[in-house]
């Protein structure tokens, strides 16, 4: 049975108070996830929404004869959409419950709640004077509450909002340290609950929420002239990783830090500084041992110069409200077990609401819209266009990559095995034969390329140094490099002054030195390599109808197991502790920095052990599919010194283009057509004055996941194994009411609520 990866990279919009809708929508993507999980692990039958999405990739097993596993490895966020991310994050790591922050947002996100209990205005005798010009703003004909906010609910919102309007002036009214212990109340209840995680073993998850530094850093440009100069930068990325297995997806205040920060709505919170959750920690008598390493991680150079108590921190959304491009930038380097095919799913509960809002008005904007529409509402509305043209120019050149693969396999294939000759598909292959026949292949590839094989060693060479470059700019902060240009010109340098040169002629074949240096260091070749295995067992799985899929199975187990041993390898923490202090040397001993790689990887020794793995999976499978496998490992040189050149020295992991899915309320109509979010209400704010909107939000966010899900989950089976729309609708139908029935006891405070939703159900659906 074939089988595929869904691979989900979500990014989470800010949105104020439509935060609420978005949780909804992440709920149900945490369902689907677990669905999967009770899939592939035969656990107990699950319930509610669950139950649909597992009984949906049940019938993909029949219909496609696919057997599909989602994951969600790679999240980010802005603003109220980044503490959804975290929560979600921390979810899928841990296997923890999101429940918590349910409660967090219809319980708690309420302006009552939020305002600093030393700005409340704690009797109507408070700021008495204030009172008439509460009652002028919210009364007056034409008043935003009026304009904007539903009749029912417009006396319940111009009461909080005369308090909110009576409290502290020229301060923000909502408290700092009252949010924190809000957000690390809920994860800590979180932590309360437990559960299988929802990735497979030492599979990566991925983190990113941002926020803005609002005094900035300085940043070193190089120019031609003058050659350096200094540049404040105010983005700022709090950036997670962790295997799945780990014990912790990171330190509590790290997070509750994150999530504070980037939630921090310019006027309404404070900026957070450092202070804020050294107090959280310190009331809460939390352990947090790696703060000084984070801090370092996170701010570099405000570490470096010893400012950070001074570092103010603020909304997310202010500069970067749809961050595309650092999930964008952790695709490659992956590790994968099938099939992928590769997601962006990004939620936008308000699609081009304030300039749909703008141009309806014929007049020239006025003094105050004019402010504050360049200060906030312009920048947090720009366009995605740009993140999704380079996601669709990369999909362009995989595909225009497997072209060329495709094109060049029959001339590869009949050169390796002119190569052989017949002793290749009759001697069953051993870890020395493997050995042996890939280096008679490399100098093939050498003397068959030409003048092309010299443009492709210097690319190689210069990928090569270029990781390591990273590897020492990610291990050693306290360098203080803008970049890793300088790093790599010392890398450059020192290899040159030994015989190993970028412009080096390579007549009469590699030079030795090179050569050398490729087998100790290159380590991105040898997973490029099986990566190319890996796909030819996978995605040419209709060509063999005389292999068995148990075979293809063990394969494929076999090619990853080899791999996972190159990826571990590759990464900086593989390298061990001393590799800090070799990398904070690099400038003076940049040899000892190799000789530790060098010695830390032992490539040779993975190149053994990977032969070993092949062998004895090739002696046990079909003559047919040996020889595939065998034409491909063989012949990789020839395929990679045609390709890399055309990658600008960076390989491709995953090979298969990306896909992008938007979820909105513009984009579900299964159930009704229209309005339906009640948060859009006073300029987005409008759930943090009532109960009855957030839940009302929750609500079509958990619903239009649910619709978004079956959709996405259907559409990994493609043509004449498609699922038709009659069928589809009877998933989202089943979808819908396991939603409601799950919220019915919950959702009280319109009790007509999810009793007219579900009479919308079983009318439409």
């Amino acid at each position: 049975m074939r089988q595929k990866e869904l691979r989900i990279a979500l990014v989470c919009y800010g949105g104020v108070s439509l935060a609420v809708y978005m949780h909804g929508v992440t709920k149900e993507l945490w369902k689907a996830l677990q669905a999967s999980r009770a899939y592939w692990a035969n656990d107990i039958e699950p319930t509610g929404t669950t139950a649909v999405y597992l009984k949906l990739l049940r019938r993909l097993e029949a219909a496609g004869n696919l057997r599909l596993r989602v994951l969600c490895d790679i999240v980010a966020g802005a603003s109220a959409g980044g503490i959804n991310s975290i929560f979600l994050a921390q979810a899928i790591h841990s296997g923890q419950s999101l429940e918590p922050l349910t409660d967090l947002w219809l319980d708690v996100a309420d302006v009552d709640e939020l305002l600093d209990p030393e700005a409340r205005p704690w009797s109507g005798r408070t700021k008495f004077w204030a009172q008439p010009i509460a009652s002028y703003i919210l009364n007056r004909p034409g008043n935003a509450v009026s304009a904007s906010v539903a009749p029912e609910t417009r006396q319940e919102v111009r009461d909080k909002l005369s308090r909110l309007i009576r409290s502290r002036w020229f301060e923000p009214p909502f408290s700092g340290i009252g949010f924190s212990r809000l957000l690390y109340k809920a994860m800590s209840a979180m932590g309360d609950t437990s559960g299988p995680a929802l990735l497979p073993t030492r599979h990566p998850i991925d983190l990113f929420v941002t926020a803005t530094d609002f005094k900035g850093h300085l940043e070193t440009l190089r120019l031609h002239s003058p050659e350096l100069v200094l540049e404040s930068e105010h983005r700022l990325t709090f950036g997670f990783r962790a295997p799945s297995g780990a014990q912790e997806l990171a330190a509590l205040p790290e997070l509750v830090m994150a999530a504070r920060s980037t939630a921090s709505f310019p006027g309404a919170f404070p900026p957070l500084q450092l202070e804020e959750i050294d107090r959280l920690v310190a009331e809460n008598g939390i352990d947090w041992p790696g703060r000084d390493a984070f801090l370092r991680r996170i701010m570099p150079e405000h570490a470096a110069r010893g400012d950070l108590d001074s570092v103010s921190l603020i909304d997310g959304s202010v500069l970067v409200n749809a961050p595309f491009a650092d999930a964008m930038r952790v695709l490659r380097s992956r590790p994968a077990t099938r099939e992928v095919d590769r997601r962006f799913v990004y939620i936008d509960p308000a699609p081009d609401r304030v300039g749909a809002d703008l141009r309806r008005d014929t007049r020239p904007p006025g003094f105050f819209t004019t402010i504050f529409g360049s200060l906030s509402s312009i920048p947090r509305e720009q366009p995605i266009r740009d993140n999704l043209e380079a996601l669709e120019e990369e999909s362009r050149e995989m595909a225009t990559l497997r072209a060329i693969v495709r094109a060049l396999r029959p001339e590869i294939e009949e050169t390796v095995g002119s190569l052989f000759g017949h002793t290749l598909f009759l001697d069953r292959p051993t870890p020395k034969r493997l050995a042996a026949w890939r280096a008679r292949a490399q100098q093939a590839a050498f003397e068959q390329a030409g003048f092309a094989y010299h443009g492709y060693v210097q690319v190689k060479f210069t990928g090569v140094v270029t990781m390591l470059a990273r590897l020492v700019f990610e291990a050693a902060p306290a360098l203080g490099v803008g970049s890793t240009a300088p790093i790599a010109e010392r890398l450059y340098t020192y290899l040159s002054e030994n015989g190993i040169d970028r412009m080096q002629p390579l007549r009469g074949g590699t030079s030795p030195g090179m050569a050398a240096f490729f087998r100790m260091q290159d380590i991105s070749f040898r997973i490029r390599r099986l990566r190319l295995l890996a796909r030819r067992v996978t995605q040419e799985w209709s060509l063999d109808g005389d292999v068995d899929e148990s075979q293809r199975d063990a394969a494929r187990e076999a090619i990853y197991g080899a791999l996972a041993l190159c990826i571990e390898a590759e990464a900086v923490s593989f390298l061990g502790k001393e590799f800090v202090e070799r990398a904070e040397g690099v400038f003076e001993d940049p040899g000892a920095l190799l000789d530790h790689v060098a010695d830390r990887r032992n490539l040779l020794a993975i190149d053994t052990r990977v032969d070993e793995i092949l062998a004895e999976m090739l002696s046990t499978m079909p003559a047919g599919l040996r020889k595939r496998l065998l034409l491909a490992y063989l012949g990789y040189p020839f395929y990679d010194t045609v390709t890399l050149p055309l990658l600008r020295g960076e390989g491709l992991d995953e090979f298969d283009p990306i896909r992008v899915d938007r979820i909105s309320p513009e984009d579900c109509h299964a159930i009704r057509q229209g309005p339906m979010l009640r948060g859009s209400e006073f300029y987005n704010f409008g759930a943090f004055f009532s109960r009855a909107y957030r839940e009302n939000d929750y609500l079509w966010g958990r619903l239009h996941g649910a619709e978004r899900m079956v959709e996405l989950l259907a559409s990994t089976l493609e043509g004449e194994h498609a699922l038709d729309e009659r069928e589809l609708d009877g998933f989202r139908r089943e979808a819908f009411l396991a939603v409601l029935d799950e919220e019915h006891g919950r959702l009280n405070a319109d009790p007509a609520l999810v009793g007219n939703i579900r009479v919308e159900v079983l009318r439409r659906v």
